[in-house]
């Protein structure tokens, strides 16, 4: 059995979290693209990683899925 504490391996690389964190605040695509210094087309990039490794087709559903997971917050 592990120790209090341990966290098993985060599904989401620090760059899928950060475009999730800011989707969850309602920004679009170009906004969070300017946010974080990347091209939209990263920013789908990075939506559709994450969907496929959460097995979901959408976006809501993929935030659903991490809220529920306790991989985001609100």
């Amino acid at each position: 059995m592990k120790e209090d504490g341990y966290r098993p391996t985060q599904i989401l690389t620090k760059r899928e979290r950060e475009v999730f964190e800011l989707l969850v605040q309602d920004k679009t695509t170009r906004e969070i693209a300017k946010e974080l210094f990347i091209s939209e087309k990263t920013v789908r990039n990075h939506i559709s990683n994450a969907m496929q490794k959460l097995g979901v087709k959408g976006r809501s559903q993929a935030v659903v899925e991490l809220l529920r997971m306790g991989e985001l917050e609100l």
